[in-house]
């Protein structure tokens, strides 16, 4: 690869997630998740496997695609079952705990990609990055099996053997207050009440916004600063960002665990927002020194800490309608990502390294501007809630009109 090659593979693996969001999310509707994530995880485990063998980038950007359209089918859609299983009041930490599972599988990946170059780059004549790609395959397919026998779906449908049939019952029961489940065909008529309420475009507009906080995570700013600066090994550079991703988990877990207890989602965002524009600026005074610069990059690790809490609290919003449910998960993280497909191109090209002071000056406009939406969620909610007489943590009903829940027993 070569310039802005690196922003390119990405950009086109992001249009590959966007165009999959939504239609993945409504299979989970019609086929049953514990067979649609895994056989969806042996597609891009067999892509992965192909990326090994690529010759040149343009047979990269092919398989980027492809693997976007697979991999779109796992994060929302986990966000999904989750809030067909669990209450307001345990959501957060659920939503955390998944989060974190992912950023720690992104710190594995930094270790990974260390201790691969240092011991099989050249082996069998294949380089280091050839074989990090064999070996994702290698994990990923069992994975994949492990899916296909253990994974719940919901409380409404599960056969998971190692839930009785009173556990069943009673996860469909304790809910039926909070969650309501719909398994009427889809129709247009869920277009009409997305489009007709608040919750779609709000939802979508706050984590679009705030999504790109994590910018100097997903786009790996660190380690591109640590590469261009010089005077750093390969390993060296594989390994430091993993502080990123460190600082990333703790503050999820702690802001999960914390949003559960007060019913307060709206803090955490104020906290990554703030903790970015400080990182922000204190990479954009480049005379400042190479420790307060990681330090910078560490502390932007707490913009991870918002996507938990904003998914946990679009389950909580929509909990009056599962189909519209899944729809604005889906639609959340399609926004975000259709900036993502040329953000990093404007604001975090390979060539801006290492100061990247356009993407410094983007990250305080959009911490900023994830603050006043957050406010606007908070206060249509509010609003919502108020003008159905009822308790903000109570979810509201919905007009029967559009069509009718059914209820859900083991």
């Amino acid at each position: 690869m070569e310039g802005n090659d690196f922003n390119k593979v990405n950009t086109i693996f992001t249009c590959g997630y966007i165009v999959g969001m939504i239609p993945n999310n409504l299979m989970l509707q019609v086929v049953s998740p514990r067979i649609w994530f895994p056989c969806m995880q042996i597609c891009w485990g067999v892509l992965t496997f192909g990326s090994s063998a690529v010759r040149n980038v343009q047979q990269l950007y092919a398989i980027r695609f492809l693997q976007g359209l697979a991999e779109s089918s796992t994060f929302v859609g986990t966000h999904y079952v989750l809030g067909a299983w669990y209450k307001h009041s345990e959501l957060g930490k659920r939503s955390g705990i998944f989060t974190s599972s992912g950023l720690v599988g992104t710190l594995f990946s930094g270790l990974l990609q260390a201790a691969v170059y240092s011991n099989l780059n050249g082996h069998s004549g294949r380089s280091g990055w050839r074989w990090l790609f064999i070996i994702d395959g290698v994990i990923t397919l069992p994975i994949a099996l492990y899916g296909f026998i253990v994974f719940p779906d919901v409380p409404a449908t599960t056969k998971a053997f190692y839930l009785s049939k009173e556990e069943r019952e009673l996860a469909s029961r304790r809910l039926q207050s909070e969650v309501q489940v719909d398994r009427s065909p889809l129709s247009w008529s869920l277009a009409r009440r997305i489009l007709s309420r608040w919750r779609w475009y709000g939802c979508s507009l706050l984590f679009a916004v705030s999504g790109e906080t994590e910018s100097f995570g997903s786009n790996n700013l660190m380690g591109q600063w640590l590469k261009a600066i010089g005077g750093y090994t390969v390993p060296q550079i594989d390994y430091y960002p993993s502080g990123v991703t460190a600082v990333a988990i703790v503050s999820t877990l702690v802001c999960a665990i914390w949003t559960d207890r007060t019913q307060l989602r709206w803090p955490v965002l104020v906290y990554m927002s703030v903790s970015c524009i400080i990182a922000s600026i204190c990479i954009l005074v480049w005379s400042s020194p190479t420790g307060l610069k990681f330090f910078a990059y560490y502390l932007a690790g707490a913009a991870y800490a918002g996507q938990a809490t904003t998914f946990a609290w679009a389950n909580q919003i929509c909990a009056d309608d599962d189909q519209e449910r899944g729809v604005v998960l889906a639609s959340m993280n399609m926004w975000n990502n259709v900036l993502n497909a040329w953000w990093p191109l404007v604001f975090y090209p390979a060539t801006d390294a290492p100061r990247f002071q356009k993407g410094m000056i983007a990250m305080i406009c959009v911490s900023v501007a994830t603050l006043g939406v957050t406010w606007l969620v908070w206060y249509l909610e509010r609003r919502e809630h108020q003008g159905y007489g009822k308790s903000d943590t109570t979810p509201v009903a919905i007009e029967p009109t559009y069509h009718n829940h059914k209820e859900t027993s083991g």
